[in-house]
């Protein structure tokens, strides 16, 4: 196990509290010296791992990549790089024994070194200059193509030694921080590091372009600073000796054999390596969301506040998700934002036949995504739940690196395709950076197949105990399961069903009300395109998604009230907790549908009226359709209302 011991808390004289980690003591005052050393650390790494990824796409631009060369740089190198390196550093560190501890001997060693290349990637233009200079080999060299390898291999070497931090950073976590705090910590990072990623958005992101050199100095000197102090004040425990394989065996045919055999035969385990890493290929385009964003008309001070805007606003979102994810299950968490993700991901589509002023389009992005922050937030704060509750403990940072060795196979691929994707695509368009509004394209197919992929999993899950008798498939154990204990989770709650069903009521509703409001305000204003559309083809489809909803509704009511009486479910009874969220997310954004469709009209622009409602439409169905979805997913364990999962029998 990671940790040795008796995690828990005590008294010691005077009646002063002390906290066990493993071989660890704390005072109240000592752990909060830890905590405030470890959330510094995070801060300082969120801050520069967001700077540099987000800035050399810029700089490489300027200089001429075409996308292609960039996502070859930005991620093929790093990817190829992480396939064997991250798998290595985290088994490696799991069993490796020192005075200074398991973990920190990583970070510290490489410290100067991650330092050194943001050094040498603030002044790569001035190296690639001299270079071309008075190196003999260069000298016939165009300086762009000299810049751009430069930044190319110091950018390498920076993923190259911020693979050692990021491959045993969080599992430092798990070594120091007493077990009663675990939550209560991991809630504290996430907030920490969305508060750091939005003072760059804000303050920082917008001198990018201008200031590259000053900020990657500015972010070495930060991150030394963040993690000397982290190193010198964080200590780690004793461990005892390292379980199954030797230290020596990591490097042998033999260890290498174990890890695959015991990572990759499960089919549990594979799905949710794919649902990771067929997202991550999704996430993989988000390199050219910055493109995008100019090409609709905004400046990078513009992309930088909305992205700031949003992060605190999700920092309120995580606070308040948070407490919900142990009570629903990080799993079910996972799968139910998934599948009403991929609704998110489909509605940028009207933006290949739209073009707004830029101030208008900023504020209606900026509207959208505030409104979806407690969505996003529910699906950021179940990610290292998630891995903490399906995976074996005991083996903990073997399958986190095996999950990561397949996510970064998989982006390796993503990094070629996405810019290769954008490039065709713009080639066809004859636009170059039309190709840039195709994005959703990419991100909602991989967005449908990661969720497929999740749902088997959750499937399986269901079949390997649920809620109630969950424990992590192990092969290398007795009984081939690992024992954890059980969480109690909180089943489908009628209560908040009906106010689920009420407000999607008010959704379906209000669409049709709206469109006919809208077709008599179009009348009136003389745009008689946009009225016959809305009158004659919209409406009627309107009352269409209102009865397709009723009948959904009424077969969910009947099987509450089967469950209620003990009898067998026709369906499946969806959980309340996701859908309540978003049910409340898509009527909201029934708001920005009216704004858009006045400004069109305003605008003199009546296509895009009619388009903006067709999507109002169209996210009706589909919301429709993730509701159907979640019932087929629960159909045959959702058996239950008004119970504590956990202690119900499927």
């Amino acid at each position: 196990m990671g940790i040795d011991g008796l995690k828990g808390a005590g008294q010691v004289g005077g009646g002063h509290e002390i906290y066990r980690c493993g071989t660890l003591t704390y005072t109240k005052v000592a752990l909060t010296a830890v905590f405030a050393a470890l959330l510094w650390g995070d801060f300082c790494y969120v801050l520069m791992d967001s700077m540099v990824p987000s800035i050399l796409p810029l700089k490489l631009k300027a200089l001429g990549c075409s996308n292609t060369l960039i996502g070859i740089i930005m991620t093929t190198a790093p990817s190829l790089l992480g396939i064997g390196m991250v798998p290595y550093i985290s088994v490696k560190s799991d069993r490796y024994r020192s005075r200074w501890g398991r973990r920190i001997p990583f970070i510290a060693w490489t410290l100067p070194f991650l330092c050194s290349s943001l050094v040498l990637l603030a002044y790569s233009e001035d190296i690639s200059g001299w270079l071309v200079k008075n190196s003999p080999f260069l000298q016939d060299s165009a300086p762009t193509t000299v810049a751009i390898a430069a930044i190319a291999l110091f950018y390498t070497m920076f993923r190259f030694f911020s693979m050692f931090v990021g491959s045993v950073f969080f599992y430092l976590f798990n070594d120091v921080v007493p077990a009663q705090f675990l939550a209560r910590f991991f809630g504290a990072f996430r907030i920490v590091g969305t508060a750091a990623g939005a003072i760059y958005s804000y303050f920082i992101f917008g001198l990018g372009e201008v200031y590259m050199k000053e900020l990657f100095l500015g972010a070495a000197l930060i991150y030394f600073l963040g993690f000397s102090i982290l190193c010198l004040t964080v200590r780690e425990g004793k461990y005892s000796p390292a379980e199954g394989l030797a230290v020596s065996a990591v490097n042998r045919w033999a260890g290498i054999r174990s890890f695959f055999k015991e990572s990759f035969t499960n089919s549990f385990y594979l799905s949710i390596f794919m649902f990771v890493g067929l997202k991550g290929m999704g996430e993989g385009i988000n390199t050219f969301g910055v493109f995008f964003n100019r090409e609709m008309g905004l400046t990078l001070e513009q992309i930088g506040r909305m992205a700031a805007i949003g992060q605190v606003s999700a920092v309120v979102a995580i606070y308040v998700s948070a407490i919900f994810i142990d009570r629903w299950n990080p799993l079910r968490v996972a799968v139910y934002v998934s599948i009403f993700g991929i609704i998110h991901s489909l509605m940028p589509w009207t933006w290949i036949f739209v073009t707004l002023p830029s101030h208008v389009f900023f504020w209606l992005l900026l509207s959208w995504i505030i409104i979806s922050q407690f969505q996003a937030g529910l699906a950021g704060a179940s990610g290292m739940p998630l891995y903490v509750r399906m995976f074996p403990q005991s083996r903990f940072g073997q399958f986190c690196s095996a999950q990561g060795l397949f996510t970064t196979l998989l982006t390796l691929v993503a990094s070629v395709g996405a810019g290769l994707f954008i490039d065709v695509i713009s080639s066809a368009c004859g636009y170059p950076e039309f190709g840039y509004r195709f994005i959703f394209l990419w991100t909602t197919v991989f967005s449908i197949a990661s969720t497929a992929c999740l749902v088997v999993a959750y499937r399986k899950w269901y079949h390997l105990g649920g809620d109630a008798h969950f424990n992590p498939p192990a092969p290398w154990a007795a009984e081939g399961v690992e024992k954890t204990p059980i969480v109690t989770t909180v089943g489908p709650q009628s209560y908040w069903l009906g106010i689920s069903f009420r407000i999607l009521d008010a959704m379906v509703w209000l669409n049709a009300i709206g469109i006919a409001g809208f077709a008599i305000w179009m009348l009136n204003q003389g745009t008689l395109f946009s009225f016959w559309w809305h009158v004659g083809l919209f409406f009627p489809i309107s009352l269409v998604v209102v009865w397709l909803w009723i009948q959904l509704k009424k077969g969910i009511l009947a099987d509450i009230g089967k469950a209620q009486r003990g009898e067998k479910l026709i369906n499946g009874i969806p959980h309340h907790g996701v859908l309540f969220i978003a049910s409340i997310k898509f009527l909201l954004a029934l708001l920005i549908w009216g704004v858009q469709v006045i400004v069109s009209i305003n605008l003199k622009e009546e296509v895009d009226a009619v388009v903006f409602t067709l999507a109002s439409l169209l996210i009706d169905f589909l919301v429709i359709g993730a509701v159907w979805l979640l019932c087929r997913v629960e159909r045959g364990f959702s058996v239950t209302i008004d119970r504590n999962l956990s202690e119900a029998v499927a």
